[in-house]
This record gives C-alpha cells, structure tokens and sequence, in this order.
C-alpha cells in the first residue's frame, strides 16, 4: 500500500489496495537537507496471531519522487513460536539491492522489497529503524527493545543524487487480504490493534518527532469498527474490526 498526495486529498474513495487508517508523523525540528536515520517502534501485542494486516510508516527522499516504507505484519504461530514479520521498501525506480532478504518489484511496480520473519514476542515492542549506511544506501533494521536483539531486514541503494530522509510522511493500517479479492463487505473485517509510537532520530538537529494525525480513509470509512487512543508514551493506539 502506498500513500499519495491524491489518497491523501480523497480520503473516502475507493482505495486499489486496502488500506484503512492513515498516520502522519512529523519532526518538530530537523536539518533543511533531510534525516540521516529514524526509528519506527510498533507494538502488536493485542493483535491476532493472523497474516492478513500491514502496519507500516512511510518515508521519502530528497531529490527523488517515490517512497519507501517499513512495518510490522503478524502471522501465524510455528509450532507454538509467535513469528513476527517486518518489511523494507523502495518504490524508487532505479534502486538497486544484493542483499538476501530483497528482491526487486514493489507493489507489482518499480523498486526493491525486502522482508524477514523472525521468533518474537508479541508483547515486546519493535522498533524499525531506517538508516543511511554511505552514500545513497539504506538499512532497514527490526530491533526488539526488550532483549535489544538487532536483525537487518534488508538494504537497497537509492539512484545517484538522491538525498537523505525527508521530514514527514505518512503511514497507514492496511487489509492485504481484500486486495486479492473480487469484493468485500466493511463488517467482515477480523479485528486487529497496534500502537504506532513516535519516531525518533539521531539525526543531529531532529527532535519532537511525533504522529501528527490518525484518520479513517478508503471505501470502510465509518464502517470498520475504527477507534484510536493516545497511549502515555507518546503515540496512537490503533483499532479496526469485529
């Protein structure tokens, strides 16, 4: 699912792909030539253990057109394991990869999609941080913040000239499942929840990153069981469905 200004302007149409819930985030302060790094935590910890949901940040570069995102999707237990998956996306036309958990395509369009399934555990807090490596290269990394367990998700190179990580953009709450399917009914939506915490940065000059709005958009607008609740920390707590 990929976020534009047009879905953005329209936020009760008809979306190809399913998304549900937007979430824009925003840096109070950050250097005019972008951001070296961010850090997205998510938590899961009362969501199904069901493949079907993308929690997921967007992000964009300076000096290129097209986004890249990163987040969290549960699946189904393993032999009693709880499997956490996390993804790492270019859309950028030209971006280039050889690392083994990538592939290119995205969205059945230009890019790169890399993706990794861990064991984890739902009630821990991820965080999914995206930084630059050299150059024009990137890293996506899921960490887990209670055993400090670090696992790269992938890394993909942006085409020359592009420029570091642009203050602002905007996430999303997406039902993959319905884009495979001829049709679908707003109350036949299984229920999920997440937390989408604030980014942070250790980009020198960034500070008071937070999610600035959550929203309902897409063609379940009013119909999806949605509610969102601030959480102490900083952050939205996320629900959809029966």
């Amino acid at each position: 699912m990929k976020l534009t200004a047009a879905a953005l302007l329209a936020l009760c149409a008809p979306s190809l792909s399913f998304a549900l819930v937007g979430n824009d985030w925003k840096f109070s302060n950050a250097p005019a030539d972008g951001l070296n790094d961010i850090t997205f935590p998510f938590n899961m910890a009362k969501a199904p253990h069901k493949s079907g949901f993308y929690f997921a940040q967007q992000f964009r570069f300076h000096n290129v057109s097209e986004v890249g995102y990163t987040g969290l999707q549960p699946r189904e237990d393993v032999r009693g394991k709880r499997i956490v998956h996390a993804a790492f996306s270019s859309f950028q036309g030209g971006t280039t990869t050889k690392h083994r958990n990538c592939y290119y395509g995205a969205d059945g369009g230009p890019g790169v999609s890399c993706a990794v399934d861990i064991k984890g555990d739902y009630n821990h807090t991820y965080n999914l941080v995206v930084k630059n490596t050299r150059g024009t290269t990137w890293r996506g990394t899921l960490v887990d913040t209670v055993t400090r367990k670090s696992t790269v998700v992938g890394e993909w190179t942006l085409p020359a000239g592009a420029g570091k990580l642009v203050n602002g953009e905007g996430g999303f709450v997406e039902y993959y499942t319905w884009n495979g399917q001829p049709s679908h009914t707003c109350d036949s939506l299984p229920f999920t929840e997440a937390t989408f915490y604030n980014p942070t940065s250790k980009t020198r000059g960034a500070s008071g990153g937070k999610n600035t709005a959550v929203y309902e958009y897409g063609d379940c607008v009013g119909k999806a069981g949605y509610s969102v609740t601030k959480v102490a920390r900083g952050g939205s707590d996320i629900k959809v469905g029966f």
